[in-house]
């Protein structure tokens, strides 16, 4: 579910005004508009974004068709009101988390770039899995519409996290700070998103019965600051 209803409202009311969805739809009562986005999102994971069936949308959201054309005007209309929902919501909420972490010392920092990620990751399945598809299934229309929009976001906050670790002295500032906040980025996405998604998880075996998703935190922290911190 998306929690945050005012955050949500807003883009709503935005994507009245770019023609992706219509004061109809504004104006449902938000369980309604939620239920209908929830269906959505869970007929885009099931059946991939680009594969979305209108029918099956408005079975899983218990509404008929025709109300569906009503809100979004078209198939084409929904898909793209499903992936502007998703990467604006992602990415407002990842820009809101940036200053947090970047004020953060650096060790702290990583640890809540990640717990806080597997948090919100759990409240937010049906947004996670939508970009999921995306990220890790071919397609290139939605890679540079879905996944790329995101991915900048998370590199910038991963880059402006070690500029302000280096001048509070806790980062070599010898550093290539470009390569290495594509290296750390890279690394937190594989480690996060093995917590996050099980078959990426059964690749990369980052974690399992015998080994805590803490034990890895603990671990990744200091193989980041014993490579560039100050004091390795």
């Amino acid at each position: 579910m998306i929690a945050d209803w005012e955050q949500l409202q807003t883009h709503i009311l935005q994507f009245e005004q770019q023609g992706l969805v219509t004061r109809t739809f504004r104006r449902l009562d938000p369980e309604r508009q939620q239920i209908i986005i929830n269906a959505i999102l869970d007929e885009a994971v099931d059946k991939g974004p680009t594969s979305l069936n209108i029918k099956r949308v408005a079975e899983r959201a218990g509404v008929s068709v025709g109300s569906l054309y009503t809100y979004f005007g078209s198939r084409d209309g929904l898909l793209a009101f499903a992936v502007e929902l998703c990467v604006q919501f992602m990415r407002d909420t990842f820009e809101s988390y940036r200053p947090i972490l970047v004020a953060m010392p650096l060790r702290e920092a990583l640890t809540a770039y990640l717990l806080g990620g597997m948090e919100w990751s759990e409240m937010q399945i049906g947004l996670v899995q939508f970009f999921a598809r995306a990220a890790y299934h071919s397609d290139s229309q939605l890679s540079e519409q879905v996944v790329r929009p995101i991915a900048t976001v998370l590199q910038a906050i991963v880059r402006e996290m070690l500029f302000n670790a280096i001048e509070r002295g806790e980062v070599r500032p010898d550093i290539d700070v470009e390569a290495t906040t594509r290296v750390l980025n890279a690394m937190l996405i594989a480690i996060g998103d093995s917590f996050i998604l099980s078959y990426l998880n059964t690749y990369f075996q980052v974690s399992d019965n015998t080994m805590p998703p803490e034990r890895v935190l603990e671990a990744v922290v200091a193989l980041v600051l014993q490579g560039i911190g100050t004091a390795a």
